[in-house]
């Protein structure tokens, strides 16, 4: 890797804190906990060889064990995140530390790497060039399936023609569900290997008891929170605009969330409390005017509006709309009259009440689900729309007289490959570990965690989850699958709770805060702080 700038060099340098436990690895055992739910009877008939495993804990042993040299495949899958280099970095240390003459095989181009055997060896120039540098370049990443036998099949073929004893896969959902069918196959034919995912995406939906957040989360809102913050400054300096920024997150909100407490706008909708209070497309332009016209009468015609990325898959009537888009486009693509001619009446009339551009955008290509790609629909396009003309009709009854300027922004793939923040490199780097011991204690089918990652380092509990204990089935394109559940904001919980209370004071106050550029060095509280989120857990 070539190093341009001062900063980049001096990252390199970054020593990332791990538990004491792991600094002598012989002397780790893992130890075995029932978990309370077993696995629903389908998931068992789809993983029966690796279906209702126990939670695993990383121990002191009593006593030093031998050990052998392992020699162990990596792959990086899905959308970059920040911190995975320190993943392999850990999963480098960890093998040198269990034996000198272990080694490290990466896979380039994500999991299709892996299908065509398309490898490199790794060594510690190389690693050493990458630890806490953001994005994925060291192997390249892409979104290839392993979702067919003879997929599959090539895959394992791959481990046993480059005599792996394990293979990791960094990823998110869709990835760590590779990792379980994989995990199944292999012990299905009695390969001696062992699949271990490592959770990867910025969305932060991939959580659950025993796993606190995903890696790259904490990265990607601190990146963003420095761009809100910035643009709330630049309201209130100008005072005569209204910025709609649109946050990354399709099925969940917990960027929006995350990044609303950091810097205390003065609304920001949460897709899962639309779903939950049914709202429609006109109730969420009602709430936004409400809002514009009760600071205009304090003379305050600006302001900061944050919208999850995924909010139209939240208001009920567009969901209906949208599934219904889905499945007439996979018959084959349509012009928009042909559409318009094919769809349900209710359906039909939203479709209708949408600006000509975003119905152009619901037609644009779909995700391997068949799915439309949210990223692409101007959300916070369309709503400025919507609240122009719903502001203009009270204008002209007399109940607005303020000034309405819009301004649009996007936080999107700024936040996904950036310089990891110190709590992403002692994360990610401690979850190679993880992943290094669960190869040589052969834990087949697990994802690596860490709980209470709130706490210093050393109060860190080091877990292999059973990736089984994750998933739940589901219909993809006309068939029965298993996936990774989704984990959405908690709207019971003590986070949303405490949002939903501070954020009443935000509309009407210039509360804004304005967290400023992700801090490497200073007071300890200020350079490892993690996600607020995880402070409400």
């Amino acid at each position: 890797m070539f190093v341009t700038n001062a900063l980049q060099s001096h990252r390199l340098n970054y020593l990332a804190k791990i538990p004491s436990v792991l600094h002598e690895l012989q002397a780790i055992t893992l130890s075995r906990h029932k978990l309370e739910k077993k696995d629903p009877f389908e998931i068992c008939e789809i993983f029966p060889n690796i279906c209702n495993g126990q939670l695993l804990s990383l121990d002191q042993a009593t006593k030093a064990c031998a050990t052998k040299a392992l020699k162990i495949g990596v792959v990086l899958s899905g959308g970059p995140a920040a911190g995975g280099h320190n993943v392999i970095a850990g999963l480098w240390d960890a093998l040198q530390s269990i034996h000198k003459d272990s080694q490290l095989i990466g896979f380039k181009g994500g999991l299709g790497g892996v299908i065509n055997n398309q490898a490199m060896t790794l060594n510690a120039q190389i690693i050493n060039s990458f630890r806490n540098q953001g994005g994925f370049d060291l192997l390249g990443t892409g979104r290839t399936k392993i979702d067919s036998l003879a997929q599959t099949e090539s895959a394992a073929q791959t481990l046993v023609q480059n005599d792996l004893d394990g293979l990791v896969i960094i990823g998110g959902d869709d990835s760590n569900t590779n990792a379980a069918y994989l995990a199944e196959f292999c012990a299905q034919r009695k390969l001696a290997k062992t699949i271990v995912g490592v959770p990867k995406t910025i969305d932060g939906d991939l959580k659950n008891e025993y796993l606190d957040i995903s890696f790259g989360f904490d990265t990607a809102c601190k990146v963003y929170a420095e761009t809100i913050g910035n643009i709330a400054r630049d309201a209130l300096s100008q005072k005569k605009y209204y910025f709609f920024v649109k946050m990354m997150g399709r099925t969940a909100s917990h960027v929006t969330l995350e990044c609303a407490l950091k810097t205390q706008i003065n609304l920001a909708l949460i897709g899962e409390e639309v779903s939950h209070l049914k709202l429609s497309l006109m109730d969420i332009t009602n709430t936004i005017c409400d809002l514009i016209c009760q600071r205009a009468e304090l003379s305050k015609n600006y302001g900061v509006i944050l919208i999850p990325e995924g909010l139209l898959e939240f208001i009920p009537e567009c969901l209906v709309m949208i599934k219904e888009i889905n499945k007439l486009l996979s018959s084959g693509q349509k012009d928009i009259e042909q559409l318009k001619g094919e769809l349900g009446a209710e359906s039909a009339h939203c479709y209708n009440s949408l600006p000509l551009d975003i119905q152009r955008q619901l037609l644009l290509d779909r995700d391997p689900h068949g799915n439309i790609q949210v990223s692409k629909i101007e959300t916070e396009r369309l709503l400025v729309d919507l609240v122009t003309s719903e502001l203009e009709r009270r204008s002209k009854k007399g109940a607005y007289c303020g000034q309405f300027n819009a301004q649009t922004y996007f936080c999107g793939y700024e936040g996904r490959a950036a310089l990891p923040s110190n709590f992403d490199c002692n994360y990610c780097t401690t979850l190679g570990y993880i992943a290094a011991l669960l190869i040589r204690d052969k834990a087949n089918g697990y994802m690596c965690s860490i709980k209470n990652l709130k706490q210093d380092v050393e109060q860190w509990q080091l877990l292999g989850i059973p990736l089984t204990s994750l998933f739940h089935v589901e219909m993809r394109n006309n068939k029965t699958k298993a996936v990774i559940s989704k984990a959405l904001v908690d709207l019971r919980g003590p986070l949303f709770k405490h949002f939903t209370l501070q954020s009443k004071r935000w509309k009407l106050e210039d509360s804004y805060c304005y967290p400023g550029p992700m801090q490497f060095a200073g007071p300890q509280e200020l350079v490892d702080q993690p996600p607020l989120s995880l402070l409400y857990i």
